[in-house]
C-alpha cells in the first residue's frame, strides 16, 4: 500500500490518540476509526501501524534517538518492520528524516527488556521463575500477531463440515492441534457476517481457552457455574458440552458483559444457561448455590500478560502493583467459588497470565488452607479426554511452544 502524505498523517493521529493507553488500544482504536470515517484500506494501515509500534515500542522509542514522536514511531515501525523500504517513503519525510530512518533498519538493541518486548518491571518479575533465554523466547513469540482461533458450536455443527464450509469460501483454516472442535483461520476475516457466525455455528476463542472446557469436562445433567463469565465464550462452550441439559449459571459483576452474551446465547441454540448479575464474590446470590453445584469454572480477572500477542497495549498498562492488588481479587474469588462445590466436585481455576503470582502461588495457597481440596494433575485429565497434549500437575501453554496464548489452569476437587 502506498504510503502518502494523508496515510501517515492518520496513523500519526491515531497514535497521539492511543498512546497515554489511558484506555485499551482497541477500544480507542474502534472509537477512532467512527470519528474519521476511513476507507478500508486507511483502517488496515492504522491499525497496523498502531499496533506494530505498541508490540515493538521498547525498540523504536531507541531507534528515535530520544526523540520518538508519535510521527517518527510510525516512521521507524514501517521501515523496521512494515516491510516499506526508504526509496518508498521518501517522497513523505521532512529534511532530517531520511538520514536518521537509514539507522533504523539495522539497529541491534542489547538490553533484554528492548530485544523481549517486555518492560523493566515485569522483567524483574519473570526472573524470579523464568531463565534470561526463556523470557527472550517467549517475548520475542509474543511480538507475532496471534491467528484466529475458532470454536465449533456442536449443538448446532460438527467440525468437518465448518472446514468444507470454510474451504468452499477459498478461505485457509486448518484444525487446530490440540482442541477437537477447534479450527484456525490462516488471515484475520470478518466473521461476523458470515452465515457460520450468524447461524451460530462457530465463536471466536483462542484453542487454548477451548481446552478449558475439556479439563472441567461437564456431563450432561451437572450444576455448573461459570463463576467469572464475561460475555461468555467458555459458557457457550460448556453448554454445548452438557448438550444444553442440566444448568449452568454465567456469573459476572458486569451488567454490559453479560448484556454482550445475550445475542450470542439466542445464536447458539443453548437453553441450559442463566445468566446471573452479581455485586461481588460474596453476593448472596452466589451464596444460594453453596455446597449444590458439581462444577465451577474460575476464570480469574488477571493481568492478561499471556495475551500480549492481541493486547500488547496490556505490558504498559499493568504494574507492580495492579499484580498485587489482582492476586487479592484471585485470591479470594477462588475461596468464594470453592464453596459452591459439593463434595467431588471439580472447580478449574484459570488464567491468562504467565506469572506464577497469578497461578501457582494463587493455588498452592488456596490448597494449603483448604485441605478438603486436592489438585489434579491436568496432564491426565488431558490424557483422559483424549487431547495429544504433554502436560504436569498444571495446564501450561505458551505462545512459543503451542501457538495459543499464555495459558494456566489448574484442576482442584472436592474430596
Amino acid at each position: 500500500m502506498l504510503i502518502t502524505e494523508y496515510r501517515l498523517e492518520l496513523a500519526t493521529l491515531a497514535l497521539r490518540t492511543i498512546l497515554p493507553l489511558a484506555h485499551p488500544a482497541d477500544t480507542t482504536l474502534r472509537y477512532f476509526f467512527k470519528d474519521e470515517k476511513l476507507g478500508s484500506n486507511e483502517r488496515a494501515l492504522v491499525a497496523e501501524t498502531v499496533f506494530g509500534v505498541l508490540r515493538h515500542r521498547l525498540l523504536l522509542e531507541q531507534t528515535c534517538a530520544g526523540n520518538p514522536t508519535p510521527r517518527r514511531m510510525a516512521l521507524a515501525f514501517l521501515v523496521r518492520f512494515g516491510g516499506y523500504n526508504l526509496r518508498e517513503i521518501e517522497p513523505v519525510l521532512k529534511r532530517d528524516e531520511k538520514e536518521w530512518l537509514a539507522t533504523v533498519k539495522g539497529y541491534k538493541p542489547t538490553e533484554l527488556p528492548v530485544q523481549a518486548e517486555l518492560p523493566a518491571w515485569l522483567i524483574e518479575i519473570m526472573r524470579r521463575s523464568y531463565s534470561d533465554d526463556e523470557i527472550l523466547a517467549l517475548g520475542t513469540a509474543m511480538q507475532q500477531g496471534a491467528p484466529l482461533d475458532i470454536r465449533v458450536n456442536t449443538l448446532l455443527a460438527k467440525r468437518d463440515e465448518v472446514l468444507q464450509q470454510l474451504h468452499a469460501q477459498k478461505l485457509e483454516a486448518v484444525a487446530t492441534p490440540y482442541s477437537p472442535i477447534g479450527i484456525r483461520m490462516k488471515e484475520k476475516v470478518p466473521l461476523n457476517k458470515d452465515a457460520l457466525f450468524t447461524e451460530g455455528k462457530v465463536e471466536v476463542q483462542d484453542e487454548g481457552s477451548q481446552l478449558l472446557g475439556y479439563l472441567l469436562a461437564p456431563r450432561r445433567n451437572d450444576m455448573v457455574v461459570d463463576f467469572c463469565a464475561g460475555a461468555g465464550g467458555k459458557t457457550l462452550m460448556l453448554a454445548a458440552q452438557m448438550n444444553s441439559q442440566g444448568r449452568l449459571y454465567a456469573l459476572d459483576v458486569s451488567e454490559k458483559r453479560l448484556a454482550n452474551l445475550k445475542p450470542r446465547l439466542k445464536r447458539s441454540g443453548a437453553s441450559n444457561i442463566q445468566p446471573m448479575l452479581i455485586a461481588h464474590e460474596n453476593d448472596l446470590k452466589v451464596k444460594r448455590l453453596a455446597g449444590k453445584i458439581d462444577r465451577v469454572l474460575v476464570d480469574a480477572p488477571c493481568s492478561g500478560l499471556g495475551t500480549l500477542r492481541r493486547n500488547p497495549d496490556l505490558k504498559f498498562r499493568q504494574s507492580p502493583q495492579s499484580i498485587v492488588e489482582l492476586n487479592q481479587k484471585q485470591t479470594a474469588i477462588l475461596n468464594s467459588a470453592s464453596r459452591l462445590l459439593k463434595k467431588g466436585g471439580r472447580l478449574v481455576y484459570a488464567t491468562c497470565s504467565i506469572l506464577p503470582e497469578e497461578n501457582q502461588q494463587i493455588v498452592q495457597a488456596f490448597l494449603a488452607a483448604h485441605p478438603d481440596f486436592v489438585l489434579l494433575p491436568a496432564g491426565e485429565i488431558l490424557q483422559q479426554q483424549k487431547i495429544p497434549l504433554e502436560m504436569g500437575d498444571y495446564l501450561e501453554l505458551r505462545p512459543q511452544l503451542h501457538a495459543t496464548d499464555g495459558f494456566f489452569a489448574a484442576v482442584l476437587e472436592r474430596v
